[in-house]
């Protein structure tokens, strides 16, 4: 079962490819489920039906199925002590219940809830492929943390949740505040672990990637470079990257001629930065792409000689982690000689050179105040190591 989520800025068209790469995969034989984890739910605008919560055929596409995730629904099902828990606590403070039911679906709870149901559908055997249309690039960041958030809940706050009760209970008796019971606490755990399963699939390479989509805008290639480097940063893999509304050749003349000429140079800066994943580029259409017959269109000259639903791409182009408290970038350079490599910073990005060719990374905001301080290159690896600007800067003590 493969599974390949779908995210860029908002509207750069990622749910349009979503929907063209769930029909490709279909049409390859391959039982597919688009699912949207976005709250905008467009995904039935694009494929022209209605769209449930629950997995439905669409019509006239054989072997494609397509939901959109239902946030409270999957809520109330699933973590009811905890809602009702909720609930009670606003109740108590005099707020009137359809009130405090509109409230108890939190700040992330849509995240949290997309990557619950996406591991239901994951283990469910009833697909080959999944294809999913998430939320812009910030939400599904957040959405792909969670998970390491809730290891952190399990191995720091729990061994410890009883004692936090009762040392909160004069507070709590106090403000006339009601405490969570055990079935509180026992949904809670579950709805952790489950999150730390969820885990081990979207690391898992040979099972889930991520294809970022973008057009050839400078601004919105920045943002995907930005995106890309913070996916390496999580260990998530990937393994293409689609560029969006690409005028065709045809336009090199007259009023477009300009903007095609813009749109080649910046889809030379997308190869360079994003190298090795594979770049695919989708045409900008002479008419609207919506609707299975112009969604199988955009999908077989998007996927022309490469199988959608394949992982495109295997290996984590870079890596940035911390050795002991440096933190440290890995970035694979093969055949590259180590004489001919020169580094710059320029602002956040990394500038890299090596046989003429050029590589530009966005560093995460967590590196914003470090510069290189030292590099090395070993085995067709460079290994780049930063230390804490504002720290350098100050005199060493006497």
């Amino acid at each position: 079962m493969r599974i390949a989520l779908h995210t860029g800025k908002g509207g750069v068209g990622k749910t349009t490819i979503s929907a063209a790469t769930a029909i490709a995969c279909a049409h390859g034989g391959a039982r597919t489920l688009l699912v949207s984890t976005d709250p905008a739910h467009s995904t039935a605008d694009v494929l022209g039906v209605a769209v449930l919560a629950d997995p439905t055929p669409v019509p006239g596409v054989p072997n494609l199925w397509a939901a959109q995730v239902d946030t409270r629904g999957r809520f109330e099902q699933s973590w009811s002590h905890i809602r009702g828990y909720l609930v009670g606590v606003l109740a108590a403070r005099g707020m009137a219940e359809v009130q405090a039911e509109e409230l108890t679906v939190l700040p992330g709870a849509e995240e949290i809830v997309a990557l619950l149901e996406l591991r239901r559908l994951a283990e469910s055997g009833e697909f080959d492929a999944i294809i999913v249309d998430c939320a812009p690039t910030g939400e599904t960041l957040r959405l792909l943390g969670f998970p390491d958030i809730a290891r952190w809940w399990l191995q720091k706050v729990f061994p410890w949740e009883r004692r936090l009760v009762g040392a909160a209970r004069p507070l709590a008796r106090k403000l006339d505040l009601p405490l969570p019971g055990p079935e509180v606490f026992d949904d809670v755990q579950r709805l952790v672990r489950n999150l730390i399963e969820m885990n081990a699939i979207l690391r898992d390479r040979e099972r889930c990637s991520i294809r970022l989509v973008t057009n050839p805008d400078r601004m919105v290639i920045k943002e995907a470079q930005r995106t890309f480097t913070y996916l390496n940063l999580y260990g998530f893999l990937t393994d293409a990257v689609i560029v969006n509304r690409v005028f065709p050749a045809d336009l090199d003349h007259g009023y477009f001629g300009r903007w095609r000429e813009r749109q080649r140079a910046n889809l030379e800066m997308v190869r360079e930065g994003f190298a090795p994943v594979p770049v695919l580029e989708a045409r900008y259409f002479d008419e609207e792409v919506i609707g299975p017959q112009m969604l199988d269109r955009l999908g077989q000259e998007l996927f022309a000689g490469v199988a959608p639903e394949r992982v495109l791409h295997t290996e984590l182009t870079r890596e940035i982690s911390m050795d002991g408290e440096v933190p440290t970038l890995r970035l694979p350079i093969p055949f590259a000689e180590k004489e001919g490599i020169d580094l710059k910073m320029v602002g956040d990005e990394l500038v890299v050179a090596a046989g003429g060719e050029k590589r530009t990374i966005i560093l995460p905001a967590g590196l914003s105040g470090h510069r290189p301080s030292g590099a090395s290159f070993e085995e067709g690896t460079l290994t780049v190591r930063f230390e804490d600007a504002a720290a350098r800067a100050q005199p060493e003590p006497v």
